[in-house]
């Protein structure tokens, strides 16, 4: 049984996407320029991902885990999740995502079972829950990288309230309910009252960021342009509300954090490799023109101080891991040099990604070149994978923490 292939992800082309970090990846030319938003490498079913056998044969890789689910996942993985629990992903973010929110591992179960009950389909615009997973997320930055993370201490908060007068409503609830009063008014609050608290705050940033005299780091600029890019006719996005609420965050190429069940997050700009549990379920608080549920998202989001704590990146370490407090994943990297060498024992299905250089894979009578154009690859548990650097490069390796 072959335990080491060539690897095929699928593209998503979200309008949020830029257009040519992945293309450059992939070898693939975009003159029509259509967004490339991520690259998804998994099982699942959202992901057409495909192995290259040394027959020819381009497989399903989750059709080919389960033929043979015990030799390729090994004994512990396929007992505790029966599949492979996480999915990899490239994404390029042009454009702003919406602010989300997942839910816990249990409540999503529960939730799921509901909306089957209601008879909500899978594909309905207003289905929340698309399976009965959690979503935890690590994201390590490939660039400079922007977001919001979760809702700012408590006097930081008080101080930005105080600062921006469109937000001085806001400063009595928050002293008196907290957090969780805070974020159920402003989600709430009647489309008029939105549209006439911020329009005056958009009045004035808005030509400030057309003239560049706004800094990143300023959550100015992050509403402004989200005044411009979500744009409806007489409705202003209540999602505004939340970069003021909300940390932003810079982090710089190589740092990492992780998000777990109910932080409310948003990506705003950059490249990055993510890894989650293996689910689609997504709560939306705004910076969208999807479905919102409101009641949904107040349920199972975390209303309290959330202190960033950002994964700094290694200088002069070959091997850097990301940890992670969840058993459905473990991301490390390793940072080669040319004619470097590493060994890697796989103990279930693990995902090799590369994102810049070149490396040579070897297992048993199976070689593969990774580089642009081909850029991941599959290892199954049992395999011994050598890896030779052929010029400087960065691989990730992908896997689930088998005790």
């Amino acid at each position: 049984m072959q335990k080491l292939a060539l690897l095929k992800g699928e593209v998503k082309h979200y309008d949020w996407g830029g257009v040519s970090f992945i293309p450059a990846l992939l070898q693939i030319e975009n003159p029509q320029m259509k967004p490339f938003a991520e690259y998804w490498m998994g099982v699942h079913p959202g992901a057409g991902c495909t192995i290259r056998l040394n027959d020819g044969r381009e497989v399903l890789l989750r059709d080919y885990i389960q033929e043979h689910p015990e030799e390729l996942l090994g004994s512990a993985v396929k007992q505790l999740f029966n599949g492979m629990p996480y999915l990899l992903k490239v994404l390029d973010v042009r454009d702003m995502l919406s602010i989300q929110v997942h839910p816990s591992k249990e409540q999503a179960a529960i939730d799921f079972e509901l909306e089957n009950k209601k008879g909500i389909a899978l594909d309905a615009p207003d289905r929340n829950y698309k399976d009965k997973n959690h979503k935890p997320e690590l994201m390590v930055a490939l660039s400079e990288f922007y977001l919001l993370h979760g809702f700012k201490p408590e006097k930081e908060l008080l101080a930005t309230l105080q600062a921006v007068e469109a937000l001085h409503v806001f400063i009595p609830v928050f002293e008196k309910k907290g957090y969780k009063g805070l974020y159920k008014m402003a989600m709430e609050l009647p489309q008029e009252e939105v549209n006439e608290l911020l329009q005056p705050l958009i009045n004035r940033i808005i030509p400030l960021y057309q003239q560049n005299q706004l800094e990143k780091k300023s959550e100015d600029f992050w509403a402004a342009r989200a005044a411009q890019t979500f744009v409806q006719p007489g409705s202003i996005d209540r999602g505004i509300f939340s970069i003021y609420f909300f940390n932003v965050l810079h982090l710089k190429k190589g740092e990492a954090i992780f998000q777990d069940a109910g932080v409310p997050h948003a990506y705003l700009e950059g490249y990055n490799v993510e890894i989650m549990a293996s689910s689609d379920n997504v709560l939306r608080g705004g910076l969208t023109s999807k479905h919102i549920d409101t009641v949904e998202l107040l349920k199972h989001t975390k209303c309290e101080a959330t202190y960033p704590k950002i994964i700094k990146a290694s200088k002069g370490e070959k091997e850097k891991e990301y940890p992670a407090p969840v058993n459905d994943f473990r991301l490390n990297s390793y940072e080669l040099k040319a004619g470097e060498e590493i060994t890697i024992h796989p103990a279930t299905a693990e995902l090799l990604l590369l994102t810049n250089g070149k490396v040579a894979l070897s297992e048993a009578g199976t070689r593969i070149e990774l580089e642009r154009g081909n850029i991941a690859a599959a290892a199954f548990a049992g395999a011994t994978v050598k890896v030779v650097a052929e010029t400087a490069a960065l691989l990730f390796h992908a896997t689930v923490p088998v005790k």
